[in-house]
């Protein structure tokens, strides 16, 4: 049964790992343990490998301000069908 202060010393990484533990960190905003910890558990098959943390993150960052004005016109005039308000559903 595994113990929350269960300490293990880890020596010998290579700085590309210490890089990802770092990157990985502050991506998640936790700590480095915690870090190494997710990616113990992930290459020991124990975590998804997804990288999903239930963060929005950034990952939406690349879509903002390359629509042109007419493409955003668009999509927001086929949203408006999903705007309407079907009163039967409300009695």
């Amino acid at each position: 049964m595994s113990h929350p202060l269960n300490q293990l010393t880890i020596r010998g990484f290579d700085s590309r790992l210490e890089r990802r533990l770092r990157e990985l960190a502050r991506e998640r905003e936790i700590s480095l343990n915690k870090a190494a910890l997710v990616l113990l558990r992930r290459g020991a098959g124990l975590e998804d490998s997804s990288g999903a943390t239930g963060k929005v993150g950034d990952s939406l960052d690349s879509f903002v301000g390359v629509w042109s004005e007419s493409e955003e016109r668009d999509f927001l005039e086929s949203l408006s069908a999903l705007e309407q308000i079907d009163p039967g559903l409300w009695s």
